[in-house]
């Protein structure tokens, strides 16, 4: 009887798992949370830090000042401040790529740590040992970009193993691109995570791209929430550009795998304005396509029309919000520009054997 009950059990578990698998919709019309009057202008606000940091940032890397790789987040933003609409700061864990900064900042890590890593400086998060893909920040439950592709979604599931093995609700995040989703790794990860029935959300942001060749060209199934259908996880296809329809989507996610039932797949349809990094001039893509996601799906200018449009702000305030944030990162840029470099004996420090 026991063992006929536990069958039951796992069938019962296995026939919701598919349930919500079956609703994965593909172009279908996005659920869209609604927003207040402070979550818009908090999102507008917090995009907004995005955008003009990694601006910034791009202008400091053609100056020579941030070396190694550099990879903006441009054009992404409603994703990561949309989902961290849905989870608790400094509880609730993110583990990402190498496209990274715009997720510490959404994370509540300071710019100026942020920018002074990425000019290689010791005031940085990683003392300007780790540049701008490998930053971490425990207070914030950061715990990292990664420049091996792929490689933080076994990190993020471990994190999951670990939350669930002392009993918490917490829950962890896997950031990684379309490109990455061909890996192996991310399908071990995806095994494990639904065998077990841990609570990581895997969100693939599907920016059409990765490296430079576009996702009909590298994958023969296109619709990325679908990949989790034979582990009998559920996953949804989300307007990435929008933060709205980002943030109801996160809270079924979330609620999804607080509840215990397992792992939570979510493609989030986004589009970078940049190349793949600094030193890509992304010629595989024309310049008509990049202008009309700006002028058309751009998620910040989306935020800002709503504001205006529902009497929430005014055209003042909203160049009020730019001018503080442009101060703040402009802070953030000469602090890491008189922060002295580490010193040559921390080479040997924060090293495990």
């Amino acid at each position: 009887m026991a063992v006929r009950a536990t069958a039951q059990k796992r069938g019962r578990s296995r026939t919701s798992a598919a349930a919500a698998t079956s609703t994965t919709t593909k172009n279908a019309a996005p659920e869209l949370a609604k927003l207040s009057k402070e979550e818009e202008l908090k999102a507008y606000h917090d995009m907004l830090l995005i955008r003009r940091f990694e601006e910034k940032a791009g202008q400091l890397y053609g100056m020579g000042l941030i070396g190694g790789f550099c990879h903006l987040y441009i054009g992404q933003e409603a994703v990561v401040v949309g989902m961290q609409m849905c989870v608790v700061e400094g509880v609730d864990q993110v583990v990402t790529s190498y496209r990274d900064h715009g997720h510490m900042l959404a994370t509540g890590m300071d710019p100026k740590g942020v920018m002074a890593e990425l000019t290689g400086r010791q005031g940085g998060y990683s003392k300007g040992k780790g540049g701008s893909m490998h930053m971490f920040s425990r207070e914030k439950q950061f715990f990292g970009g990664h420049g091996i592709v792929g490689a933080q979604v076994p990190i993020a599931t471990g994190l999951a193993f670990a939350n669930k093995y002392r009993g918490s609700d917490t829950v962890s995040m896997a950031y990684f691109g379309d490109g990455a989703a061909n890996q192996g790794q991310i399908y071990e990860s995806f095994n494990m995570a639904e065998l077990w029935k841990l609570p990581v959300i895997f969100i693939c942001e599907n920016n059409k791209y990765a490296m430079g060749t576009s996702v009909n060209r590298a994958s023969a199934q296109t619709d990325f929430s679908k990949r989790g259908i034979s582990f009998s996880i559920p996953g949804e296809q989300v307007d990435g550009m929008d933060v709205r329809a980002v943030k109801a989507a996160g809270e079924r996610a979330v609620k999804w795998c607080r509840e215990g039932n397992g792992p939570y797949i979510l493609e989030m349809q986004t589009y970078r304005y940049r190349g793949h990094s600094m030193s890509d001039p992304a010629k595989y893509r024309s310049k008509d396509e990049v202008q009309k996601m700006r002028t058309e799906h751009d998620p910040i200018e989306q935020v800002r029309l709503r504001l205006i449009e529902n009497g929430w702000a005014g055209e003042d305030e909203l160049k009020s919000i730019d001018k503080n944030v442009r101060a703040v990162v402009a802070d953030a840029a000469d602090f890491a520009s008189v922060d002295p470099e580490p010193d040559p004996t921390e080479l040997w420090t924060d090293i495990l054997r």
